[in-house]
């Protein structure tokens, strides 16, 4: 039985990431500061023809992890799609939450893109499990998926 809950983030500012943002930050990633300040700004809802943000929240309702899709703003391929954002709290890491989240949104990216990109420099294994490879083809990719 899963632990957890997986939903459509519509309004991100009425969610709180505070813990996920401190705890990121202690790890070396402020994407998730970024990811609250382009929200903020307009720069980056979530909300454009094939955009999702997911959150994924435990029983008491906090957040635990986040991640979204986004038309790939490094190409003008509008068949690519770019994961963003993609952040499991520690805790939670090797419990099935972020193979949930990925799956789910590649199954709706799948409806707007053929190539789907992402940037890591620590979570090579965790990608490479679900399919993606190590390719540096795609401006600013460390990894592809064909769907």
């Amino acid at each position: 039985m899963k632990q957890f809950e997986l939903k459509r983030v519509k309004d991100l500012l009425k969610i709180d990431l505070t813990n996920l943002i401190i705890e990121s930050k202690k790890e070396g990633f402020l994407f998730l500061e970024r990811l609250i300040n382009d929200y903020e700004n307009g720069t980056n809802t979530f909300s454009k023809p094939g955009e999702f943000l997911y959150g994924v929240f435990n029983q008491e309702g906090l957040v635990i992890a986040i991640g979204g899709i986004n038309k790939d703003p490094f190409s003008t391929n509008e068949r690519i799609g770019r994961l963003r954002r993609f952040y499991v709290s520690k805790d939670d890491r090797r419990k099935g939450v972020g193979r949930s989240l990925v799956t789910r949104i590649l199954k709706d990216a799948s409806e707007h893109y053929e190539h789907i990109v992402l940037y890591t420099e620590h979570a090579d294994m965790f990608y490479s499990s679900l399919g993606f490879i190590k390719d540096n083809s795609f401006s600013k990719s460390t990894h592809s998926l064909n769907l």
